[in-house]
């Protein structure tokens, strides 16, 4: 889909805990566009609920976390470094994930420092917002 790096190649997440499958857009250390595609055999459906599989919407503000981490680990001088959750602001779940289903995920970051930063992002389906959050991070060494 893109010559980006892959996502396992550039985040410290992996299965069943990585939810990036590609990414499509990157500007390193500042924003990022990627894609995920729920195929519906994902751990958390048949207990998400059983009859009427839907993703959690906190494994939206997740995947929309690693996206930002994505842009940020792209950039040579965070490498070294592990963003980690600080903070979720401003989160609201708008429609409904189910499997089939394929997000587009924007993340852009804000502030940062030596010691964490913020951004923005959103979860995109069908064109149409499904989930949209601030985010607040530390950075750790590895």
């Amino acid at each position: 889909m893109s010559d980006f790096p892959a996502p396992i190649d550039v985040l410290p997440h992996r299965a069943p805990f990585l939810f990036i499958d590609s990414i499509s857009q990157l500007e390193i250390g500042v924003s990022a566009t990627g894609h995920w595609k729920l195929t519906g055999d994902e751990w958390f459906f048949p207990g998400h609920f059983p009859g009427r599989p839907t993703l959690p919407g906190v494994l939206m503000c997740e995947a929309i976390a690693q996206l930002g981490a994505y842009a940020l680990l792209s950039d040579p001088a965070h490498q070294s470094r592990l963003p980690l959750f600080g903070g979720l602001d401003a989160a609201r779940f708008r429609r409904q994930v189910s499997p089939g289903d394929e997000l587009v995920l924007e993340a852009t970051l804000g502030h940062i420092s030596s010691r964490g930063g913020k951004g923005t992002g959103r979860a995109l389906l069908n064109g149409k917002v499904a989930c949209e959050c601030e985010l607040m991070f530390v950075l750790v060494d590895r």
